[in-house]
């Protein structure tokens, strides 16, 4: 219901107090949402905590997914599952990038995001990875690198290509450790 609220213009020379019932019809359009909402989330929360509800836990039907029977992450070599990549090239090129703070990473998608990284011998440049794990055999094509740089130029970094042999250094290392490791295992899959 709408109010037309009548314009109220204090004396000359008073300071300016709105009549109590002014104060009221201004108050209560926020007044009643606020105490409304408030109301819900109490309530809400009741039933967060169990309290005003006569559901038990064996009433519940549990979820219908196939990932809550299957490890979708990196477990390498097991043919059942359709997902993941090879461990010993997640583990090894999570080893072998551990000195660069790493931003992201996604073991079922085979992603490792490094966040920017400053050698302390090269204070005006700095380079951040990306590693793909591809495949989940160990195979040297399973693990696409991209690596970028930038220079300090004033206030600003500039976009400048990294040595021709960056990559593929990082990459035999990642390789090497993998089988290091495969190797130790026994060499299982």
């Amino acid at each position: 219901m709408l109010r037309r609220l009548k314009h109220f213009r204090p004396a000359a020379g008073r300071a300016f107090f709105s009549p109590p019932s002014l104060r009221a019809s201004l108050l209560a359009p926020t007044l009643a949402p606020t105490l409304a909402l408030s109301g819900l989330c109490l309530l809400g929360g009741c039933s967060l905590f169990g309290l005003g509800s006569n559901n038990t836990s064996s009433s519940l039907t549990p979820p219908n997914s196939e990932l809550l029977s299957e490890d979708r992450g990196a477990s390498g070599g097991e043919a059942s599952l359709k997902g993941g990549v090879n461990a010993y090239l997640w583990r090894a090129a999570l080893d072998t990038l551990s000195f660069m703070p790493i931003a992201s990473t996604d073991a079922e998608g085979g992603i490792i995001l490094t966040d920017w990284y400053t050698p302390p011998a090269a204070q005006g440049e700095r380079f951040k990875i990306t590693a793909f794990i591809l495949d989940r055999r160990l195979r040297s094509d399973a693990l696409r690198l991209s690596v970028f740089r930038q220079v300090r130029q004033g206030d600003s970094w500039v976009d400048t290509q990294p040595a021709p042999n960056t990559a593929s250094d990082i990459a035999t290392r990642i390789l090497s450790r993998a089988r290091k490791l495969r190797a130790d295992n026994g060499n299982r899959d």
